[in-house]
C-alpha cells in the first residue's frame, strides 16, 4: 500500500489531485470548529451536553460529532436523502425510467436527491437547535433563525466540496468526507480506551495489548471479507454478423459478500436509536421513555439481540433493491449469454436469486459479528472501546477503494502497483 502511495506521489496529476483533497479536508474540519451565529462551543463541550449519548450514534459519525457548529450536519443529510433516493429508484417506475436514461436521467435525480437533502437538512437543523437551545446567548427566534440558516448552508456547502471531490479527486468524494470525519474522532477514542484501562492498574497494558491485536485481527477479517466474491460463470454463444463471427467468450458475474454494504447496520441502528433521538427533545425524558431507550441500547441484552435481527432483515432487505436477479438474467438472454448447465430465462433468475441469498446470508453474519464486536470487547474488557462495526466497515471501505483507485491510475502509467504485486 506505501509503495502505491509513494509512486502515485510522483505522478504530478495524481500529486495534485492528492494535494486538493487534503486541500478539502482541511476545510471540513476547520468548519467543524466554528459555532453557529449565537452559541458558545465551550458550553456544550464543558459537559451537560443535551445531545447526551446521540453523540455516539451514526449521525454523529458521518458528521465527525461537531454538534452546534456551521457543519454540524456534514453530509449527512446528502447521505440519508441518496438512501431514500435509491429507494424509491426501484418502488417508483418513472424514477426507474429515469435511473435507465443514462446519463441525463441520473442528472435529474441526482438534482431531485439534492433538494431532499435541503429538505432534511432544515428538519435536522431544526431538531438539534430545539436541543440546543438553552446554550445560545440570546433566547429569540430570529436567532434560531439565523442558526438554521447557517447550518443548511454549511450542508450544502459540504455536498458541493463532495462533488468537486467526485471530480478533481480520487474515489466518491462523500465517502471521503465521512472517512475524514470518523478518522478525525480515533485520537479521541484511543486515549478515552487508555483511560478506561486506567482503572485498574494491574491489568491496564495487558487490556490494551490484548485490545489493540484483537482489533488488528478485526480490521483483516472486514478487508479479507470486503473483497470476498463470488463469481458465477457466464459463456455467450457464437454468432455471424456479416463475415464475422462474435461472441463465445466465456466471462462471470462478481457476486459480492457485502452487497448491502453499511447500510444494512446504518439502517438497523438508525432505528433502535429513534427513540433516543425522540428523548434529546425533552429536557426531562419520561421514565418510560428513558426505559425504552435504555433497553433498545445496543450495550443491552435485548438491544443486542434486536441489534443483530434487524441487521440481518436489513441485509436482505436492502440486497433485494440493490441486485435484481431477473434483470441480470433478461441481460444475459438478449445478449446470448446463458450459465452453463441452467437453462436461460427464469430458471437462470432463479439460479442467481439462490445464489444471491447464500451469499446474503454469510454477509448478514459477518456484518452482525462486526457490528457486535466492540459491545463483547465492553462486555468482556469493562472498557469503552470508542469504535463501532459501522466505523471499521466505512473506514477499510473507503481506504480500500482509494488504494484500487490509485492503483488503477499507476497502471494505465505502467507502474508495478500494491495489488499486483
Amino acid at each position: 500500500m506505501f509503495t502505491v502511495f509513494r509512486n502515485a506521489w510522483k505522478i504530478k496529476e495524481i500529486r495534485q489531485r492528492l494535494l486538493y483533497m487534503l486541500f478539502i479536508l482541511l476545510i471540513v474540519r476547520l468548519g467543524t470548529h466554528i459555532a453557529v451565529p449565537g452559541i458558545d462551543l465551550s458550553d456544550i463541550t464543558a459537559g451537560n451536553n443535551p445531545l447526551g449519548s446521540f453523540q455516539d450514534s451514526v449521525f454523529a459519525l458521518i458528521t465527525g460529532g461537531s454538534f452546534g457548529t456551521i457543519f454540524s450536519m456534514g453530509i449527512g443529510p446528502y447521505i440519508t436523502a441518496s438512501i431514500i433516493m435509491q429507494l424509491l429508484t426501484v418502488a417508483i417506475p418513472k424514477l426507474e425510467a429515469l435511473n435507465k436514461e443514462g446519463e441525463e436521467g441520473r442528472k435529474k435525480i441526482n438534482q431531485a436527491t439534492r433538494v431532499v437533502s435541503v429538505a432534511l437538512a432544515f428538519l435536522q437543523g431544526a431538531g438539534q437547535i430545539y436541543s440546543l437551545r438553552n446554550y445560545f446567548a440570546y433566547q429569540h427566534f430570529a436567532v434560531y433563525a439565523v442558526a438554521l440558516i447557517t447550518m443548511v448552508s454549511g450542508t450544502i456547502f459540504v455536498m458541493w466540496l463532495g462533488e468537486l471531490l467526485n471530480e478533481r479527486g480520487i474515489g466518491n468524494g462523500s465517502s471521503f468526507i465521512i472517512f475524514a470525519n470518523i478518522l478525525a474522532g480515533f485520537p479521541g477514542n484511543i486515549y478515552n480506551v487508555y483511560l478506561s484501562a486506567q482503572s485498574d492498574d494491574a491489568l491496564a497494558w495487558a487490556k490494551m495489548i490484548v485490545l489493540a491485536v484483537l482489533f488488528v485481527l478485526v480490521v483483516g477479517f472486514v478487508i479479507f471479507v470486503q473483497d470476498g466474491e463470488r463469481h458465477i460463470p457466464v459463456q455467450y454463444s457464437k454468432k455471424m454478423v456479416g463475415r464475422k463471427m462474435y461472441g463465445g467468450q466465456s466471462t462471470f458475474i462478481p457476486i459480492k459478500v457485502n452487497i448491502a454494504g453499511v447500510m444494512s447496520i446504518i439502517f438497523a441502528i438508525s432505528l433502535l436509536q429513534f427513540p433516543q433521538t425522540i428523548s434529546q427533545l425533552f429536557q426531562t425524558p419520561p421514565a418510560w421513555l428513558a426505559t425504552t431507550v435504555r433497553i433498545l441500547s445496543i450495550s443491552h441484552p435485548i438491544g443486542a439481540v434486536l441489534y443483530v435481527i434487524l441487521i440481518f432483515c436489513f441485509t436482505f432487505f436492502y440486497t433485494s433493491f440493490a441486485f435484481n436477479p431477473i434483470e441480470v438474467a433478461e441481460n444475459m438472454k438478449k445478449n446470448g449469454g446463458f450459465i452453463p448447465g441452467i437453462r436461460p430465462g427464469k430458471t437462470t433468475s432463479d439460479f442467481i436469486k439462490k445464489v444471491v441469498d447464500r451469499i446474503s446470508l454469510i454477509g448478514a453474519c459477518f456484518y452482525a459479528i462486526i457490528a457486535m464486536i466492540p459491545v463483547i470487547f465492553e462486555w468482556i474488557f469493562g472498557i469503552q472501546v470508542g469504535f463501532g462495526g459501522t466505523t471499521l466497515l466505512i473506514v477499510t471501505g473507503v481506504a480500500l477503494e482509494i488504494v484500487k483507485q490509485l492503483e488503477s491510475q499507476l497502471v494505465m502509467r505502467h507502474y508495478k502497483g500494491f495489488l499486483n504485486s
